[in-house]
């Protein structure tokens, strides 16, 4: 089948649907071909305990978040940034609110009111879905390779946008199969790694007890960043928001070195000195724990890791107790697998694209979201990134038909 007055959007998550949009707004005849039955399913269950669409944070320090591409970033999110995906949800007739960690989330804090009415206005726009239709990459001809139910069908479009996500839950699409046929036409792509992911640690026994409890309002730092959130005790180790927002330099230096260690202030709106006071106080009968319970509102995982984390000897001395409280040392020694990761680092290098996020060694195609080789954290970064690279690789696959005479 041939269309080349067609573009072809490979992937129906948040980059591949904008880049759609994008393209059928600007009088493109679009196809979506997706792998799963319905689109979105990564956007919906990551959208289950509330939709972070976006942040609030000022521009220069929002696009700082994007680590080394940054520079790059900051150009995306100049035609497509926090307020614009604000405005865009209002257009879908979904309101967003600023919450009080400054995150951006839907009034019903859910993704599938908006999934529902973005997918029935890009059906208004005319747009074509194809479910259950995974691409298998390049037939001998250039046209695109797709394995369905009804078996192989092949396609030629003006141009194509793939937009098939990092290698993070792979059950619910995001499983990297697009490494091998871009690597055929020799494109470089960076091994994919974990991102916003939970960490190892070696626990002892005493902390089973302790497993699936929070760490409420503590500070966490590493490679002098701190960062106040909340984490969580696991049976392999500690995850939450704090610790994915630190997971980037966490993962590298474990790279590196084969260990990290991460800084827990259990107390961070306590000076060491306010505690030490308060610690100097006679203890009575009272046991270590409820001690630590009653004059430095310690819970119980914190008192655990504490325990975990410090000397018996430092517990025993206001002074020093108070500093194990300020400074609990928790060693990582590896990251979580890819697949139970948030989302990738790692993918298709920005060196193998051109402005308009068109793959240089192959005219017409073009390649948006987690796939490309950056990372942000999750609090919204994350996903208006996809949204703004989606848009960009859409208005550029409208530029290849354009300036190639395929409209």
């Amino acid at each position: 089948m041939t269309g080349d007055g067609v573009i072809c959007v490979i992937g129906g998550g948040p980059a591949g649907l904008m880049a759609a949009e994008t393209a059928a707004a600007g009088g493109a005849d679009v196809v979506v071909c997706d792998a799963m039955p319905s689109v979105g399913r990564k956007f919906l269950l990551a959208g289950r305990g509330g939709l972070n669409l976006t942040h609030s944070e000022p521009g220069p320090a929002f696009v700082s978040r994007y680590g080394a591409e940054a520079g790059l970033f900051g150009g995306f999110l100049a035609e497509f940034g926090p307020d614009d995906l604000r405005a865009w949800a209002r257009d879908l007739g979904i309101e967003t609110f600023v919450g009080s960690s400054g995150r951006v989330f839907p009034a019903e804090f859910k993704a599938a009111p908006l999934l529902r009415a973005w997918v029935r206005r890009l059906r208004d726009q005319g747009i074509t879905f194809r479910p259950r239709h995974r691409w298998a990459g390049f037939a001998d001809d250039g046209a695109l390779v797709f394995r369905s139910p009804r078996g192989e069908w092949h396609l030629s479009p003006g141009a194509t946008v793939l937009a098939l996500g990092g290698g993070s839950w792979p059950h619910l699409g995001s499983d990297g199969g697009w490494i091998s046929p871009l690597q055929s036409i020799g494109c470089r792509i960076r091994p994919l790694r974990p991102s916003n992911c939970g960490f190892l640690v070696a626990w002892s026994s005493h902390m089973a007890p302790h497993f699936g409890q929070p760490l409420k309002a503590v500070a966490l730092s590493f490679g002098g960043r701190r960062l106040r959130g909340e984490a969580m005790l696991t049976e392999y180790g500690i995850e939450g928001g704090a610790v994915y927002a630190l997971s980037a330099a966490l993962r590298d230096a474990i790279d590196r070195d084969g260990s990290a260690v991460l800084t827990v202030d259990l107390k961070p709106d306590f000076s060491e000195e306010t505690l030490s006071e308060r610690l100097a106080r006679p203890r009575g009968r009272l046991s270590l724990s409820n001690w630590l319970r009653r004059t430095a509102n310690l819970p119980p995982a914190a008192v655990a890791l504490l325990r975990e984390t410090a000397p018996a000897e430092a517990l025993a001395r206001p002074a020093s107790l108070a500093r194990a409280i300020k400074t609990a040392p928790v060693p990582l020694h590896g990251a979580r697998p890819l697949a139970e990761a948030i989302s990738s680092a790692g993918g298709l290098c920005f060196e193998e694209l051109d402005d308009d996020l068109m793959v240089r060694r192959r005219p017409g195609l073009f390649a948006a979201g987690e796939m490309l080789d950056w990372e942000a954290p999750t609090g919204g970064y994350l996903l208006t990134g996809c949204f703004a690279t989606g848009r960009r690789a859409g208005r550029g696959a409208l530029r290849w038909l354009e300036t190639a005479g395929k409209r």
